[in-house]
């Protein structure tokens, strides 16, 4: 009876544990939860992994797709902390030695051995899966990436990241600004705009990330069986500029240059298409590299849009171009030169003592101030003052850039708007003066320049933006606007002209010296041949101006023999001469050719029209030398001038011509036309090509073109300035 008792029992206990347990697994089964706990949910967070999937940033490109900026491929450290990553023994996944570990990281990160302890260990006492090292362990070379990976710490994961690239170095580099990563409130981290474009423009170049969601083992080993989620990323919009690399690059060189032999406090330069107002380059001295922000001053401005100056002579323009159209200017008038009295003030031409009666027009050849006096009487100040502000002084020009300055125009008493003729007291930014100059250059049209050519989705291909040219009312009239650069021609050409220094080799220029006194913190002006601001306003070639240049150099070291000139020369010729190389505008001597008119040729044959071509003084350059024309550049109805480049695309092997003194465009034409694999190095024109000329091309036969300094092309010796010194005037009371 006592063992059937305690059959009973353990019977009962057993019985009672096994239904107890049944009960349990069913109710599991059945809600899938233990504890308040959803099973299936425990089990996605510990086996489901999420990684994230980076947006681009947009890029920044020139106006030929020459990339300025772009994202570029780089990686993240990170260690795993958590035991559960490894599946064996023999292969450890996660940091097994805290303080080794430590040690050798801090030989490769800007980390101390024991803030990467810390962050280890933080890591392990709050179990977490990973963690990673911040700023230090971003942005990691691929070299350095290979140094560390071969110390085979277990746990040290590399990920692939992007950084920010400017494939230029020191390029306009206060106009494109730089962006750098910065951390976010969800341990993640994204480039942010910190200037220039990349801070206006900050929120449209940002992308939006995506993701890929997948299932993993114990071990972090992707499940075969495991589906993929992924969320596409939004890649930032891209921006183009108006700005061309080539002339970048010319401005980048001289400024550079001058910077090194004069040694001035500030350079401010900029080039712009005259008949649209596009920039086409844009720098200032100092200056610094955007990859590594080497040479970033307190100043951040962008001098040539948010900083002003006082002008000096080349205010005289706006001046002239007045008393023209108002019908008060006779260039065969004499006046005294010297001095000039308003009450009881006195202002003097940079000679003190003048150059006795002269007749107007060499005054201002001479940039004689006192000329400016006696126009302002014939004028009258109100009537002059109204001019100085149609032609945009005192305004913003409206460019697609923020922060732009206005300037001042000093009209408060009569002594302010005499100095004001010649630049003095009133204060404008390089950007008003140069789109003044458009309206000189453009019989009377005058332009607002711009920078931003096109910004466009990259995921759509949609065109967010696209900037056409815009003119604004202008004061002068077309026969106003030739006359002035016929003088301003002159200042260049005469033997009286204070711009003698910037006749260029093979083209005509027209402009106007400027030598304004720099005003100093007490209120007072600096005096002396190193004190002041030399600059420079003009335009070429004459006949048909293409670019306007602007050049200022501040304080400039010039030695006696030298003269103010001398640093403004330098940039000027060198950049203007080039870029119109570079620009297929054909040298003075071009006039001598003649016109020649080309019609669509698609559907003819290749060798008849190659053959008319040639015989009315064209280059030809066939793509496929059988067959009619399938496609031609330019295009039908075009008029070109004897010598220009015509390509013909036809059928058969195509055949390498000498590229030698080929512009950049021109290559990338070939290029368009062939589909060949070329790849364009260096800046300028060909002086070298890896494959001979008069092989036939292939598609597997990769193309470098090289490209180098124009000298190197047209056998030229760089710019010298020749002549005896003239002197410099030095503007203002």
């Amino acid at each position: 009876m006592r063992f059937r008792w305690g059959a009973f029992l353990l019977f009962l206990l057993y019985g009672g544990l096994f239904f107890l347990l049944l009960g349990r697994f069913i109710y599991i089964q059945v809600t899938g939860e233990v504890n308040g706990e959803v099973l299936q949910q425990r089990a996605e967070d510990k086996y489901s992994r999420s990684q994230l999937l980076e947006a681009h940033r947009g890029t920044i490109q020139d106006r030929n797709g020459q990339v300025i900026a772009e994202d570029t491929l780089s990686y993240k450290i990170y260690a795993v902390v958590s035991e559960e990553a490894t599946a064996h023994a023999y292969d450890p996944r996660h940091v097994l030695d805290v303080e080794t570990t430590a040690q050798q990281l801090s030989e490769h990160l800007d980390l101390t051995k024991e803030e990467i302890a810390t962050v280890l260990q933080n890591g392990i006492d709050n179990e977490r899966y990973q963690v990673e090292f911040g700023a230090q362990g971003r942005d990691i070379s691929n070299q350095e990436m290979k140094e560390i990976d071969a110390l085979n710490l277990p746990g040290i994961e590399f990920e692939k990241d992007l950084k920010r690239l400017y494939t230029n170095g020191r390029f306009a580099s206060h106009l494109i600004g730089f962006a750098i990563k910065e951390d976010l409130e969800d341990s993640r981290s994204r480039l942010v705009g910190k200037m220039g474009l990349e801070r206006i423009y900050d929120e449209l170049l940002t992308g939006t990330p995506g993701t890929l969601e997948y299932q993993t083992d114990r071990g972090g080993l992707l499940l075969p069986s495991s589906d993929k989620l992924i969320t596409e990323p939004k890649h930032g919009a891209d921006v183009l500029l108006t700005n061309d690399r080539t002339i970048q690059n010319f401005l980048e060189e001289a400024v550079s240059d001058v910077q090194e032999m004069y040694e001035p406090e500030k350079i401010t330069a900029l080039v712009v298409k005259a008949d649209t107002g596009e920039i086409l380059a844009m720098t200032q001295r100092p200056t610094f590299d955007p990859n590594t922000r080497e040479g970033l001053t307190t100043n951040w401005l962008n001098e040539s849009v948010e900083n002003t100056i006082e002008p000096g002579s080349t205010m005289k323009i706006f001046t002239l171009a007045a008393a023209i159209e108002e019908g008060k200017w006779d260039p065969n008038a004499w006046y005294k030169s010297g001095s000039y009295k308003l009450l009881d003030r006195t202002i003097y031409d940079h000679n003190v003592d003048g150059w006795g009666t002269i007749t107007y027009l060499e005054g201002f050849q001479r940039s004689s101030n006192v000329s400016m006096a006696y126009l302002l009487e014939k004028l009258g100040d109100e009537t002059f003052i109204n001019y100085i502000k149609e032609f945009g002084f005192g305004e913003k020009t409206g460019i697609d850039l923020p922060g732009e300055a206005t300037g001042i125009i000093s009209d408060r008493y009569p002594i302010n708007r005499l100095t004001t003729t010649y630049g003095q007291g009133t204060t404008v930014t390089p950007l008003q003066l140069v789109q003044g100059m458009t309206a000189i250059a453009n019989e009377g049209t005058m332009y607002q320049p711009f920078i931003i050519d096109k910004i466009i989705d990259p995921n759509t291909g949609e065109e967010l933006l696209n900037h056409e040219p815009v003119t604004k009312d202008s004061p002068i009239s077309a026969a106003t606007a030739n006359q002035v650069k016929d003088i301003l021609a002159s200042t260049v050409t005469s033997e009286k002209g204070t711009a003698q220094k910037f006749k260029l080799d093979s083209y005509t220029s027209a402009g106007k010296t400027g030598t304004a006194q720099i005003p100093d913190p007490n209120g007072n002006y600096l005096w002396g041949r190193q004190l002041f601001l030399y600059s420079f306003l003009g335009m070429a070639p004459v006949e048909d101006p293409e670019l306007i240049v602007y050049v200022a150099v501040h304080k400039p070291k010039i030695e006696a023999s030298e003269v103010g000139s001398d640093p403004t020369s330098y940039i000027f010729n060198y950049v203007t001469e080039n870029a119109l190389k570079y620009m297929n505008i054909l040298p003075n001597e071009s006039t001598e050719r003649q016109i020649v008119e080309v019609k669509n040729y698609q559907g003819q044959e290749v060798s008849e029209v190659q053959s008319s071509l040639q015989a009315q003084g064209l280059e030809v350059i066939p793509v496929g030398q059988q067959g009619k024309v399938s496609q031609q550049f330019p295009e039908g109805d075009t008029t070109l001038i004897t010598g220009t480049k015509v390509f013909l695309k036809a059928e058969g092997d195509i055949i390498l011509p000498d590229m030698t003194g080929w512009s950049s465009r021109e290559v990338m034409i070939f290029k368009e036309f062939t589909g060949l694999p070329i790849e364009v190095t260096g800046t300028g024109f060909v002086v070298r090509q890896s494959i001979t000329a008069g092989s036939t091309a292939t598609a597997d036969a990769p193309i470098v073109i090289e490209l180098g300094n124009p000298e190197e092309v047209y056998n030229n010796e760089p710019i010298e300035m020749e002549g005896e010194p003239v002197e410099e005037p030095v503007e203002g009371e």
